[in-house]
């Protein structure tokens, strides 16, 4: 149970939604009970969450930010449609970015009873359809996928007479990729990227003649690649209506997580899946677009209703995963965002008990500030934090060195997110093999003799493989090795624990079920991840290293989208922790450097000792239902749930009337031009003077103050004010905004 003080144990909460036991499947059982009927799947979802689930016809787009329980609204969605009848298993295709978050959808909608659903990426709906349709389309059988792309990059740069070192060699690749998935062709390679505002690795000419002879090698080698797959799929479906009108027949409902990060050629394949249907469901947060170097874009997401104006659109705001404190400053950081994602933000509303406030440290140097994290965590963990719930995050994979070294020396256990898949490690395939004999031929080792249990048996089988009670010392691929033997020891005592009866024939089934899901066990070490590899996670504990400049953001962003991406990174980052967040930077590489860095532009205002303004910004979505033209009764109209209203400064919930027509406490700093306040007073007297009524009848005096506050720029910032109406601003409007402008009520500038 979360909730409580690191390391204790909290009491458990009524079975209700507001009581926050809408909660992520990882904290689930083992073997959860399966819903007996269809309307007790239902149970336990928020009111926005319920809409979701119901929500079975037309077009639905859910703006779900981080935390709100997205993917538990969406498999109760299509495990409602499934147990109601009104949707039929085999009809469903649900596509998300990876076969973690594909294997996660599986196995929740196994547990809600309804099996027979199709949960994958986009790659492997793809494929499989490719596989089956390839004879048919083009003839004999399909080509093989190329297994490292970089080397045939590599030898199509060769083929050219240009050298590229091996950092250049990926950033090619990389640029290959992205010209793929946004259907660039090689000629049209230079004037895309500089269209799109990409900084190429080398000329983009080369580029272009790079990627053209690598096009070329893959035909006459036999091969396509991962791009390759999706590419073709919209080729045969383009081409052959037929096969088109197959897939059609097959897949009636769709659903697609993680929408904002679909690119230009996911969408394509998306369409021809659809036809002319509508039967969509789409999910996403534009302010956790992070993949826009990929050829992700939020656009088709932001742009759904008006693709689709008669969609149903849900937002989800209540945060079941962070604190208070933790929300406050992720709401802080997309406060002081701009650009469309920016405009489109969702302000996050913790249902969790209050907890520690984010804790910022500076250090003199990089090794500093390594060991520092490495004490903090080894103090954690002593405290009672288990491992597994604590993550070190960074913005480059090239951090992670210093603190492996560092936990290591510590006495930490740790792990490494984004390397291979943990059943593709050498030493779990090796330990599958071993048990799965074990579990055949069990009466005749001599290693079983003396076990009595499963956790006992499987020990006893991967002491074998190279697993010890306690860990090798130092870091490295040894102790990698052993972190994975030690996750399946613990899985075996959790099946154990969930199952008494469980065998170990049973927990080589339970491993294989694994396996085709990509559900990994728990690795008992903290995670070191990059922050784009951390998505989708989350962890009680997060220290959120090395946010200073020219690392957060990054020192190639330098485009306003660049830097607004790079602060949307920082939020993914944020929004990964439950109860605790550690954020650090330090003032030089090495020791005795020179201590010329300085924290990360995006804290300001947000990190105790700095300035700068923190508010609720312009586009800032509040949660609720709005549905559109045709999209259906409605069969019990519910009252959407207001947001709290938050002061901007310190984040108490305001309760007074006056407080919230400012947005802010009364003993909180204000940031108001005193100027424009005086000019405003002096306009509002002649106002009333010329109508004959009381001056607080114009405009009352906190809302001259919120104005001068705020300074609007536009009819729309202005019509958010509380104490402008559409009446007073209609009236009013035009002189208010000439006035914040800096101009005579009338369009003479001040001073004239």
């Amino acid at each position: 149970m979360r909730g409580a003080a690191c390391g204790q144990l909290a009491r458990r909460s009524p079975a209700t939604w507001q009581h926050g036991r809408v909660t992520p499947a990882t904290h689930s059982s083992l073997f959860p009970q399966v819903p007996d009927s269809a309307d007790a799947v239902l149970d336990g979802l928020d009111p926005e969450q319920r809409e979701v689930a119901t929500a079975l016809h037309g077009p639905v787009c859910v703006l779900a930010g981080a935390g709100t329980g997205k993917t538990r609204a969406i498999t109760h969605r299509i495990a409602y449609g499934v147990r109601a009848g009104i949707l039929q298993p085999s009809s469903v295709l649900a596509v998300t970015f990876t076969n973690r978050a594909a294997g996660e959808m599986r196995g929740r909608l196994r547990q809600l009873g309804a099996q027979g659903v199709q949960a994958r990426t986009f790659h492997s709906a793809a494929l499989r359809q490719l596989q089956f349709f390839w004879p048919k389309a083009i003839g004999g059988s399909l080509p093989r996928i190329v297994d490292r792309k970089i080397q045939l990059v590599a030898d199509a740069a060769a083929a050219c007479r240009i050298r590229l070192d091996r950092g250049e060699l990926r950033d090619v690749t990389g640029e290959i990729e992205w010209s793929k998935v946004t259907q660039t062709v090689p000629a049209d390679y230079p004037p895309a990227a500089a269209k799109a505002g990409r900084e190429s690795p080398r000329d983009p000419a080369e580029i272009a003649q790079i990627y053209s002879v690598y096009e070329d090698l893959k035909r006459d080698r036999g091969v396509i690649d991962f791009e390759d797959v999706l590419l073709l799929t919209v080729a045969v479906l383009q081409d052959r209506h037929d096969i088109a009108d197959q897939v059609r027949a097959q897949y009636q409902h769709f659903v697609v997580d993680e929408y904002q990060d679909v690119s230009p050629l996911q969408q394509r394949l998306l369409e021809l899946w659809l036809g002319d249907r509508d039967s969509l469901c789409v999910v996403g947060d534009a302010s956790q677009t992070i993949y826009s170097f990929t050829g992700a874009t939020p656009d088709h997401l932001l742009d759904f209703r008006t693709r689709h104006p008669g969609a149903t659109v849900v937002k989800l705001v209540r945060d079941y995963r962070s604190t208070p404190q933790v929300v406050h400053l992720a709401n802080g950081l997309l406060a002081q965002a701009r650009g469309r994602a920016a405009d489109h933000r969702l302000e996050l509303v913790s249902q969790r008990p209050a907890g520690p406030e984010p804790v910022h440290t500076e250090y003199t140097d990089e090794p500093a500030e390594a060991e520092g994290a490495a004490r903090r965590i080894r103090e954690l963990v002593a405290a009672g934090v288990p491992a597994a719930e604590i993550a070190v995050l960074f913005r480059t994979n090239s951090q992670s060195e210093i603190y492996e070294q560092a936990l290591a020396d510590a006495g930490v256990p740790y792990q490494l997110r984004g390397a291979e898949r943990f059943f593709d490690r050498p030493e779990v395939r090796k330990a599958g093999v071993a048990l799965r004999a074990a579990a055949r031929f069990g009466g005749n080792d001599a290693l079983l003799d003396d076990t009595v249990d499963l956790p006992s048996q499987v020990r006893a089988v991967l002491s074998g493989e190279g697993w010890t009670t306690e860990p090798p010392a130092g870091s490295g691929a040894v102790r990698e090795r052993w972190e994975s033997l030690a996750a399946l020891v613990n899985l075996a005592r959790d099946v154990a624990a969930a199952r008494p009866a469980a065998t170990l024939a049973d927990f080589v089934a339970e491993l294989d079920e694994r396996a085709g899901a990509q559900h990994a066990p728990t690795v008992q070490g903290v995670t070191l991840a990059s922050l784009h590899s951390a998505k989708g996670l989350e962890w009680d504990v997060v220290f959120l290293v090395g946010v200073a400049e020219g690392m957060m953001p990054i020192t190639y962003a330098k485009t306003d989208e660049q830097i607004e991406e790079e602060r949307r990174l920082l939020y993914v980052g944020v929004t990964r922790a439950r109860e605790r967040l550690h954020l650090s930077w330090s003032l030089s590489r090495t020791p005795g450097g020179r201590p010329g860095r300085r924290p990360s532009r995006f804290l300001d205002g947000l990190r105790p000792g700095s300035t700068g303004t923190v508010g609720r910004g312009a586009g800032a979505g509040t949660g609720g239902v709005e549905r559109g033209a045709g999209a259906g009764p409605v069969a019990a109209p519910r009252r959407a749930s207001r947001t709290p209203a938050r002061c901007r400064v310190c984040g108490r919930t305001l309760t007074d009337a006056g407080e919230m027509k400012l947005m802010r406490c009364d003993d909180c700093p204000s940031d108001m031009d005193e100027g424009l306040y005086e000019r405003l007073r002096e306009w509002r007297a002649d106002q009333a003077r010329l109508s004959g009524q009381p001056a607080f009848c114009v405009f009352t005096d906190r809302t001259l103050m919120a104005i001068a506050e705020n300074a609007p720029d536009d009819d729309r910032e202005l019509a958010r004010i509380p104490g402008v109406g559409m009446r007073k601003l209609n009236r009013y409007g035009p002189d208010v905004l000439a006035i914040c402008a800096g101009r005579q009520p009338g369009g003479a500038v001040e001073g004239d």
